[in-house]
């Protein structure tokens, strides 16, 4: 009698500690499978000129793993990693035709309209702004003063004295007396393909320059 009243309870605790185990497991499950809707939502419906970076990706997968199987997680990040790469791609191909403002001080040079046209951002007002043009081998060919201008972005357009091919780039030189001031060159250039490298998206410019897609300024 005292062995059937002992075995008992132990047969309805065992019961319980198996439906506990049972509880976590689907408790795991879903909170995986919401992580994973939400994370494809969200890179889904990401902006194409803000895409969502490895650090933010990084710390919500970070909480998911409290909950999951390390192993098990890795290998369905490695595959939203090729599904987001390759959506990425596919965003890119867009940009194939356009012509983009980039961060780069190459001049785009007609050379049948012998002109060449930049760009550049000023950080701050300035006194004195001029551009330098220069040639392949560095040699100052021809310069264009702007004079004094406001903080902002501005184009600039420049004609050799003489029958010019190219290539050619460019400099901004801005000061209030002998203080500098900031510019950044921008350049203008036709994107003839896109490609991954190491995993962000690269440019490829029909001057045979590259340029990474968190370079390009605006799209024209």
């Amino acid at each position: 009698m005292i062995n059937s009243a002992t075995s008992a309870p132990s047969a309805v605790l065992d019961t319980g500690a198996g439906t506990s185990k049972a509880d976590s497991a689907n408790s795991a499950s879903e909170a995986q499978d919401r992580f994973l809707k939400l994370l494809v939502a969200q890179l889904n419906n990401q902006d194409p000129m803000n895409p969502l970076d490895n650090a933010q990706m990084t710390s919500q997968i970070a909480q998911i793993n409290t909950v999951t199987g390390i192993q098990q997680l890795n290998e369905t990040v490695k595959g939203l990693a090729g599904q987001f790469a390759a959506q990425q791609l596919m965003q890119g191909s867009a940009m194939v035709g356009r012509e983009v403002l980039v961060a780069d001080n190459s001049l785009a040079f007609d050379s049948e309209a012998q002109e060449g046209a930049g760009a550049f951002d000023l950080a701050g007002p300035a006194a004195s702004v001029q551009v330098q043009v220069l040639d392949a081998n560095n040699k100052q060919v021809g310069t264009v003063d702007l004079g004094a201008l406001k903080a902002g972005r501005y184009n600039f357009a420049w004609e050799p004295e003489a029958q010019a091919s190219g290539p050619f780039r460019f400099k901004v030189l801005a000061a209030n007396g002998e203080t500098a001031v900031e510019a950044t060159p921008l350049s203008t250039d036709k994107v003839t393909a896109v490609s991954l490298d190491n995993g962000a998206l690269a440019l490829q410019l029909s001057r045979g320059g590259t340029a990474s897609y968190s370079s390009v300024k605006a799209i024209l």
